[in-house]
């Protein structure tokens, strides 16, 4: 969540910052701002709550110049959205500014503390005592602006990005992290900072990362990199594998649409390189076959969307290893004491790679001697960076809020996880590992299909946009698309939206049901699951004889489900591992189309952000 961009070199910084800011929109605001340091040495801050767009009206009001700035977008956490919450922050005699990504949990000791040396705050926020602190060791250590900071960071806990200015160093950026993104982009005569690399994809595409607990300075000619301490530590370089187009709606009128039609190449370009001969092969791997063989228990831990893609891939896992798989809100996972140990295998799956709660659960679980590996989208992230193996999914970059194509990623990435298991247990022969990756390679083909195919979803969006709640029923792997259909209908649409196996509808849920209540069904195969197939028949049948109207997700053939069901979408038919991959995608379209029928912004969700960075 929030958004960061700093910049030193030739060009005007706030139409660097500016822009960068709207790039980083996707993570989720509700206030932002920029600092600017003039051609006379002197702060130049502008920041209002809202959009952008009200930040736009203020500066055009003013004169802003200089050639060192950078900008904040702000969620809010302590103190409520408002302006004068917004970030920057500054001191008492306006030389330091700093923006802040994260939570300072001793804040309170710190505040009252500088209040007692008589410093008055302007805001409500945690992130203000860190100006007012950095100009306190400034007065102690005779003005060494990079030292100052790290000595602030010594006193700091929790989560934080700080980026911060000083008049006195017109020239340069410094900057910190701590469980908190941040990178570095590297030009020729500037060099820039984000918390996404989004931020500065327009100017270049060479990049480092800041690892933890560490400082930066950046001036036109470079970085140097420290640890707190002051200890010069290297950062690692990494090339952006995608241009500014990419983060472009390309001609569409929102990214989640493009996102999602952006799914089939998404889902190739996950599997693409891991069939080697007969063998599956993860490459950016750091466990060997001999670790995979004594793998005894696996865990899967997540937040959201994530979380339903474990919810798959321990399907599929268990069934070609016969390995117990456990999947756990990773907010949950480490305060309940989980045995973990050696044989232990921790999937831990993140799109940014900065989610904090499975952060700090891949922490536990290395503690108690588990191996972890990460399943990111995101190069260089900090989950991954913790882990002993990481797989990434190869999505590109997904700037609407709400997961779509790095989702899909998600399943395929597990479901490979799970065959390289099979594989090194021999649990499955090599001709059968290769028959099921020739088998998921096909599914790119049958999503495309499905995409060609969702008109009629369309219509039916605006149809039911106007209904008070949706349903949605699945069993086996469409249990798990149940409740993603039911999570996006709730973050686009805002919409009470619930998601149940559909085994359960007499135990409680059937009492929902009223006359016109659309309730989306999502069908096992007829072939696949022939037994569940004939169950679901009788459950959309209860809740059609009780007025429900259901809408009926099945595949291509399916004429036994047509039978009770309002309305029909077909999916192709694809072997029942892999069927998420294409029944998800009418939810999302059907999500989305509620959404803009409602009057939604479906890119940018009230009250989400892109990851979150703070438990």
């Amino acid at each position: 969540m929030c958004g960061i961009v700093g910049y030193v070199g030739p060009r005007p910084a706030l139409e660097v910052v500016v822009e960068g800011l709207r790039r980083l929109e996707y993570r989720g605001y509700d206030s932002s701002g920029v600092a600017i340091i003039g051609p006379d040495g002197v702060l130049q801050v502008a920041k209002k709550a809202g959009r952008i767009e009200n930040l736009d009206k203020e500066i055009a009001a003013r004169t802003i110049a200089g050639s060192t700035g950078m900008g904040h977008t702000r969620w809010a956490t302590h103190g409520a959205p408002t302006d004068r919450n917004a970030h920057p922050h500054l001191d008492a005699q306006d030389r330091v500014a700093v923006v802040h990504n994260g939570i300072i949990e001793n804040f309170m000791v710190l505040r009252a503390e500088l209040e007692a040396s008589g410093v008055e705050f302007a805001s409500e926020t945690d992130s203000e005592v860190v100006a007012h602190l950095i100009a306190a060791e400034l007065a102690r250590n005779g003005g060494d602006f990079p030292d100052a900071v790290r000595a602030v960071c010594r006193r700091l806990d929790g989560a934080f990005t700080l980026v911060t200015l000083d008049t006195s160093c017109p020239g340069s950026i410094v900057a910190a992290r701590r469980n908190s993104p941040l990178v570095v982009g590297v030009g020729k005569g500037e060099t820039f900072l984000g918390s996404d690399v989004a931020a500065f994809i327009e100017f270049t595409r060479d990049a480092v990362e800041l690892g933890q607990d560490q400082v930066v300075v950046i001036t036109r000619d470079g970085y140097e990199i420290t640890d707190f301490t002051g200890e010069p530590v290297n950062g690692k370089h990494f090339h952006i594998d995608w241009d500014l187009s990419a983060a472009e709606k390309g001609g569409y009128d929102y990214f989640m649409l493009k996102e999602i039609e952006e799914q089939p190449a998404a889902v190739a370009d996950t599997l693409r390189g891991h069939l080697v001969g007969a063998r599956i092969v993860l490459d950016e791997q750091r466990l060997d076959n001999q670790e995979l063989r004594d793998v005894d228990k696996v865990f899967v831990v997540a937040c959201g969307t994530a979380y339903h893609a474990g919810l798959i891939g321990k399907q599929a896992i268990e069934h070609w290893t016969r390995i117990p798989v456990e999947v756990e809100m990773a907010s949950e996972f480490r305060y309940r004491d989980p045995v973990l140990n050696r044989q232990t295998l921790v999937v831990a799956i993140s799109q940014s790679g900065e989610t904090a709660d499975t952060l700090e659960a891949v922490r536990h679980a290395r503690q108690q001697g588990a191996r972890v590996l990460a399943i990111c989208n995101t190069n260089g992230a900090q989950i991954p960076r913790e882990s002993d193996a990481v797989f990434y999914t190869h999505a590109g970059p997904e700037i609407g809020v709400a997961a779509t194509k790095t989702f899909l990623a998600q399943i395929a990435a597990v479901e490979l996880v799970g065959l390289a298991l099979a594989q090194a247990r021999g649990t499955k022969w090599g001709d059968e590992i290769a028959g099921e990756f020739e088998e998921l390679a096909k599914i790119p083909a049958e999503i495309a299909r499905t995409l060609d195919c969702v008109q009629d979803v369309r219509a039916l969006a605006r149809d039911i946009a106007s209904s008070k709640a949706v349903l949605f029923l699945g069993r086996h792997v469409g249990f798990p698309v149940a409740l993603e259909g039911a999570l996006k209908l709730k973050e686009l649409a805002y919409m009470h939206a619930e998601g149940f196996p559909a085994g359960e509808l007499k135990h409680g849920p059937i009492a929902l049901i009223e006359d016109g209540l659309p309730v989306v069904v999502v069908m096992p195969s007829p072939r696949g699951r022939p037994l569940l197939h004939q169950k679901m028949l009788s459950n959309i049948a209860e809740i059609a004889a009780r007025g429900a109207r259901t809408i009926v997700i099945a595949e291509e053939g399916d004429t036994a489900a047509r039978i009770h069901a309002a309305h029909v979408v077909e999916v192709p038919a694809v072997p029942t591992l892999y069927s998420p991959l294409v029944t998800t995608v009418p939810l999302q379209v059907l999500a989305a189309e509620i959404a803009q029928a409602r009057g939604y912004d479906v890119d940018k969700p009230r009250n989400l952000a892109k990851s979150v960075t703070v438990e």
